[in-house]
């Protein structure tokens, strides 16, 4: 697989992880079938993607990017769908999460490029 096709994999595994934690807000303690099932289904495919990236990518690089990623993505859900408020020290935090995906996308040679 090439570089471009196991990061796509990633991106795949970080969308539904995302939509599988929003399907858990709005699952209420599994009190919801629907939403529970959703949610279910989307970690299911989050795990499959993320574990084709694991054949190249180290599982401390993937992993960090994947959760790193994640929960940026997670937190502005939070504030667009949820109605959720960042205040100043959550927003530098995703920030620097940010900064460290980039930083260990840039310029490690753990990863490959």
């Amino acid at each position: 697989m090439t570089p471009a096709t196991l990061y796509a994999m990633l991106v795949i595994a970080i969308v539904f992880e995302v939509l599988g934690t929003s399907a858990m807000q709005a699952a209420q303690h599994f009190t919801r079938l629907v939403p529970t099932l959703v949610m279910i289904g989307c970690y299911a495919v989050a795990f499959y993607f993320l574990s084709y990236t694991l054949k190249v990518i180290p599982v401390g690089i993937a992993y960090a990017i994947w959760s790193g990623l994640g929960i940026v993505l997670i937190s502005l859900v939070g504030v667009f769908v949820f109605g959720q408020k960042l205040d100043l020290p959550a927003i530098l935090g995703l920030g620097l999460i940010i900064a460290g995906v980039l930083v260990l996308n840039l310029f490690s040679k753990s990863t490959f490029h």
